[in-house]
């Protein structure tokens, strides 16, 4: 959420994982993005590592190739990758040996001097998970992380995999970095649809004299994949929809969504407002996981006139596996601002649709006064708030239809970004390596954030865990889940809300 060039000082990225997807999709194109805005300083560099030999030519080549073909702004001009590409390095690194570190040290000492300024360095862990306690150790024994105001370290999700080990892993950076210097990465919260939540919600007056259970019955918060796991199978068993999605995308925006008004904007007040929702959510009983909860797991079937395997069926797939790829869960924050409203969320691969939309549904109007046969086209009032792949702000009130007799339609008053803005909208890792750079933490999770977020929904995968799930596949590729999701919500009597397709789309 930085806003000031001038303040960014020289950085040195050292990217773990240089060779590897995310950086490849995301961190070169993201970084590329930002040098063609004028948003990196004049004087930065780039050190890919990894196992594969490679020199500063063949990595520049890679990397060239990965950008041509993810970044958003289309292939790379010849002049400016000319300015670009010698700020690229390589370096052959064993992430588990020391003298890989002292020569990330030696380096970044050569750019220090070759600039005559002392440098912020980034290290940025785009690794498995098991590598990150071993990296953060090394890095910290080879005295390259001692210096808090300088130093940081960004750690991709997942962070843990369950309560316990989230505890020791920040246990463990704690140990060896201040809090300040770690930047725990959800790229859900740096998408701009996200980011004006809290510009929606805390820059006007309009809505938050509406914002609390007087006024809003319900909200729905659904993120749906039209993806299967493809060959994540390995990676994906082990995690499952409410570890892969729910503890951290979809429990971020709930908390933007309910979070108190912070006294200002600065990383640590937005931050404390956010686990303050967290620690306010209600946490289940054994009965209540049985109630609130759904799993399910796709089969076969067909997308976009292709068949394609069910979820046990997948490149590597446990043929038994009991992982749910798709989960719908009911919470309750319990505070005097939400008491009472339920909050619906949800999230599946191989649905009909990739979309993700937050629905605020506000209670009926308290007596309504039109003749009766108005009555079928009258409907509640929502913001819907959509992330992808619309971006968009809606507010759907009721109007008068033309015409000499009074009937009601459902009219909507529309924020679109591709309509009110010639610009296009940065990538989310555009705004978090941004942010990273300028020491700016709001957008990231904080150590206490995510052990609140493991704590909440330990129950549920402690229950999902002991229990096999005797009808697994339970729903088919291209629908919108399992019957029981639908159950979940209509026993409130209420139903999902999907956002109908633009006709641009």
């Amino acid at each position: 959420m930085s806003t000031a060039k001038s303040t960014i000082e020289p950085t040195v990225f050292v990217i773990f994982g240089g060779t590897g997807d995310l950086n490849a999709r995301k961190l070169a194109p993201a970084l590329y993005n930002l040098f063609l805005d004028g948003w990196l300083p004049e004087q930065f560099a780039i050190i890919g590592t990894g196992r594969t030999s490679l020199t500063d030519e063949a990595f520049r080549e890679k990397l060239l190739a990965d950008i041509n073909q993810f970044s958003r702004t289309g292939k790379a001009e010849k002049e400016t990758w000319a300015k670009f590409m010698p700020h690229i390095h390589y370096q052959v690194a064993d992430v588990k040996n020391a003298a890989s570190y002292t020569e990330f040290g030696r380096r970044i000492t050569e750019f220090e001097q070759e600039w005559k300024a002392p440098a912020n360095v980034i290290y940025y862990l785009a690794v498995a998970p098991e590598f990150f306690p071993i990296i953060a150790t090394n890095i910290a024994q080879s005295k390259l992380g001692a210096d808090p105001e300088r130093i940081r370290i960004v750690i991709e999700k997942p962070f843990g995999h369950d309560l316990a080990s989230a505890k020791e892993l920040n246990h463990l950076l704690g140990q060896h970095f201040n809090e300040r210097q770690i930047y725990r990465i959800d790229h859900y919260l740096g998408k701009e649809t996200v980011q004006n939540i809290m510009a929606f919600r805390f820059a006007n007056t309009l809505m938050e004299p509406l914002w609390n259970r007087n006024y809003i019955e319900h909200v729905q918060i659904s993120v749906t994949e039209q993806l299967g796991v493809g060959d994540r199978s390995g990676y994906y068993d082990g995690a499952g929809a409410l570890r892969d999605m729910i503890q951290n995308h979809l429990l971020q925006l709930l908390c933007l969504v309910a979070m108190e008004p912070p006294v200002n904007f600065t990383a640590d007040e937005v931050r404390n407002r956010k686990v303050d929702v967290l620690r306010a959510m209600r946490r289940f009983t054994p009965e209540e996981v049985r109630e609130s909860t759904v799993r399910g797991q796709y089969g076969s079937g067909w997308i976009e006139g292709k068949k394609v395997p069910g979820y046990r069926e997948e490149k590597d797939a446990n043929p038994k596996s009991n992982t749910e790829t798709f989960a719908a869960v009911k919470f309750f924050v319990d505070n005097w601002r939400w008491q009472g409203v339920p909050f619906y969320l949800r999230t599946g691969k191989r649905l009909h649709r990739s979309a993700s939309v937050i629905t605020i549904q506000f209670k009926d109007v308290p007596h309504f006064i039109f003749p009766p046969e108005t009555a079928e086209s009258q409907h509640q009032n929502r913001l819907i708030i959509s992330i992808q792949p619309e971006m968009s702000i809606r507010l759907q009130v009721q109007a008068k239809r033309p015409g000499l007799d009074m009937m009601l339609n459902t009219v909507d008053m529309v924020f679109d970004y591709d309509g009110t803005y010639t610009t296009q909208a940065p990538e989310a890792y555009e705004t978090l390596l941004l942010d990273t750079m300028m020491g700016d933490q709001t957008l990231f999770m904080r150590g206490d954030q995510v052990e609140a977020a493991w704590d909440l929904v330990m129950p549920i995968l402690n229950s999902w865990q002991q229990r096999t799930s005797q009808n697994f596949p339970n729903y088919s590729a291209d629908s919108w889940g399992p019957e029981v999701a639908e159950a979940l919500i209509a026993r409130d009597g209420f139903h999902w809300f999907t956002l109908p397709l633009s006709p641009k789309k």
